[in-house]
C-alpha cells in the first residue's frame, strides 16, 4: 500500500494527501514501507550530493594520478626488463597508446550496459578492483606483453570513472545546481595531473620503481572505500529519505524529475544504434561532440611542443619546464568549480563562450617570444580559462540527456569520452609534426590552435544551451527592426 493511500485511510487532510501524491509522482520509486530493513549507518551523508561529488571527484583525481605518476617510471621498468634506452622510449609510447585504445574500446559497451541495466555503483567498485589488480600486474610484469595488458585494464577502469562516475553524479545532484557539482568533480582532473608526476618521481627516487605503484594502490584503496560507502538516491528513497528534498526547496524540486533507475533488472531502453541516431540527430548534441574533439586537440597539442619551445627560446631544463606546468595547473583547480557555479546562474552558453574567448586571447599571446615572464603569465591564464570550459560543456551534455528520450547520462558521457580521446590522440601528433617540420613550428602550432578556438567559439554561440547566444541576438535584432 502506498504512502498516499495510507494517508487517506487515516483521515489525512487534502493538503497532506496532495503533498504525498506529488512526492510519489516525482520519485516513481518504492515507498518507505518497502525498505529492506533498518536504514544503514550514515544514510544521510552517504547519499548526499556533496559526498557523491567528493567520491566522483576523487575518482577522477585517482585516475589521473595513477596514469601520470607511473609515466616517469615506465622507461626504467623497461630497462629493468632488458630493453635499451632507445627501445624503452619507443615502447613507452606504445604503452600510452594501448591505454588510449582500452579507453576507446570499452567506452561504448560500458555506457550501453550502464544505462540498459541502470548500473552505477557496482561497476565503479569493479573498476577500482581492476585498477588495483592492473597496478600489481604492471609492477611485477615479467615481459612487455603483460605490461600492455595491464595498461588496457587501466583504460577500462578509467572509462568507468568518466562514463559511469559522471552518470552517478548527475543522477544524484539537484538538476538546477548540476554545473556547480560537475565543476567541483572536474577539479579532480587538475589535482590528479598536478600531483602525479612530482609525487611519482619523488617516491621512485626514494623507494625504487615499486614505490609509485604501491603508493598508487594506497590511493586507489581510499577511492574504493569511498565508492563502497556511496548510497544512491534510488536506494535512499527506499528508507523514506530523499537527499534532493533536503538539498533544494520545494519549488526547485518541481523543476526537474529524478533520473534514477530501478535497482535491479533491465530497463526499457533503445538499442545502441537508436541511441547514437537520436543523439546525433540533435544539432545541439552533435555540435557539443565536435567541440569535445576540438577541445581535446587544443588541450593536447602543446604537450610535445611546449618543453621544446621553452628549451629552444629560453634554454629551460626539464625541472624548470615542470615548474611552469605545475604553475598552470594550480589555477585550474579553481576554474572548473567557478565555471560550473556560474553556468548554473548565467547559463552554459554564456560561460562556455566567455571561457573560450578569454582563453583565445591569451593563447595568441603565447606567440610572443620577447619575455619569459609574459609567456608564463599568458600560459597560466590560458590554462585557467580553457580548464573552465569543461564544466559548462559537461553540464550541457547532462541537459541534452534529459531532453532526448532514451538517451541517458552514461550515453552522453560515453560519447564525450570517445570524442575527447580522439582529439587528445590527434593533438600531440599534429603539434609534434608541425613543430618538427617547420622553421616557425611554434607560431604555426599556435595559429592552428587559434583557428580551432574560433571554430569552438562560433559553434558554442550558435548551438550551446537551451537558448543559444545567436538566437538571442537574432531576436533582439528583429525587435529592433520592428521598433
Amino acid at each position: 500500500m502506498s504512502t498516499a493511500e495510507k494517508s487517506v485511510e487515516a483521515g489525512a487532510t487534502p493538503a497532506i494527501e496532495e503533498s504525498n501524491t506529488l512526492a510519489e509522482a516525482e520519485t516513481s520509486l518504492p515507498a518507505p514501507t518497502d525498505a529492506p530493513g533498518k536504514a544503514p549507518v550514515g544514510l544521510k551523508w552517504r547519499c548526499s550530493p556533496g559526498f557523491i561529488t567528493l567520491v566522483v571527484g576523487f575518482g577522477v583525481a585517482t585516475d589521473l594520478f595513477v596514469y601520470s605518476s607511473i609515466i616517469p617510471v615506465i622507461p626504467f621498468q623497461l630497462e629493468r626488463l632488458g630493453y635499451s634506452t632507445g627501445v624503452a622510449s619507443e615502447l613507452t609510447g606504445w604503452l600510452l597508446f594501448v591505454f588510449s585504445g582500452g579507453l576507446a574500446a570499452f567506452t561504448i559497451p560500458i555506457a550501453w550496459v550502464s544505462e540498459r541495466y541502470g548500473l552505477r555503483k557496482s561497476p565503479l567498485i569493479v573498476a577500482m578492483l581492476v585498477l588495483i589488480g592492473s597496478q600489481i600486474m604492471f609492477m611485477e610484469a615479467p615481459i612487455y606483453a603483460v605490461m600492455c595488458i595491464a595498461r588496457v585494464l587501466q583504460g577500462f577502469a578509467s572509462t568507468m570513472v568518466w562514463v559511469v562516475g559522471m552518470a552517478l553524479l548527475c543522477d544524484n545532484v539537484p538538476p538546477d545546481s548540476m554545473g556547480k557539482y560537475i565543476g567541483m568533480a572536474m577539479s579532480g582532473m587538475s589535482a590528479g595531473t598536478l600531483a602525479g608526476p612530482p609525487i611519482g618521481g619523488a617516491i621512485y627516487t626514494r623507494f625504487g620503481f615499486r614505490g609509485p605503484f604501491i603508493f598508487g594502490m594506497g590511493v586507489a584503496v581510499l577511492d574504493l572505500i569511498g565508492r563502497i560507502l556511496v548510497i544512491e538516491r534510488k536506494e535512499a528513497l527506499r528508507w523514506g529519505y530523499d537527499p534532493l528534498a533536503v538539498q533544494e526547496t520545494a519549488d526547485e524540486e518541481k523543476q526537474g524529475e529524478p533520473t534514477a533507475t530501478p535497482d535491479s533488472g533491465p530497463v526499457t531502453a533503445p538499442s545502441l544504434l537508436q541511441v547514437i541516431t537520436r543523439l546525433f540527430k540533435s544539432s545541439r548534441a552533435a555540435v557539443i561532440m565536435v567541440i569535445c574533439v576540438l577541445y581535446g586537440i587544443i588541450y593536447a597539442a602543446m604537450e610535445p611542443t611546449l618543453p621544446l619551445h621553452l628549451q629552444d627560446i629560453w634554454g629551460l631544463n626539464s625541472s624548470k619546464v615542470g615548474l611552469i606546468y605545475l604553475g598552470s595547473a594550480v589555477p585550474s583547480l579553481l576554474s572548473s568549480p567557478l565555471a560550473g557555479w556560474l553556468s548554473d546562474r548565467q547559463g552554459v552558453e554564456w560561460i562556455c563562450a566567455l571561457c573560450l574567448s578569454l582563453g583565445f586571447v591569451w593563447y595568441l599571446v603565447l606567440i610572443v617570444q620577447k619575455s619569459l615572464a609574459l609567456f608564463i603569465v599568458a600560459y597560466v591564464l590560458e590554462s585557467f580559462f580553457v580548464g573552465g570550459t569543461l564544466s559548462p560543456v559537461m553540464t550541457d551534455l547532462a541537459n541534452i540527456s534529459r531532453s532526448i528520450e532514451g538517451v541517458g547520462f552514461a550515453h552522453v558521457y560515453g560519447a564525450f569520452n570517445i570524442m575527447f580521446s580522439a582529439g587528445s590522440t590527434v593533438g600531440p601528433v599534429l603539434g609534434g609534426q608541425i613543430y618538427a617540420h617547420s622553421r616557425h613550428g611554434w607560431m604555426i602550432t599556435i595559429l592552428v590552435g587559434a583557428g580551432i578556438f574560433l571554430v569552438c567559439i562560433l559553434l558554442s554561440a550558435m548551438y550551446m544551451g537551451e537558448d543559444p547566444l545567436f538566437q538571442r541576438l537574432k531576436r533582439r535584432l528583429s525587435r529592433t527592426q520592428v521598433d
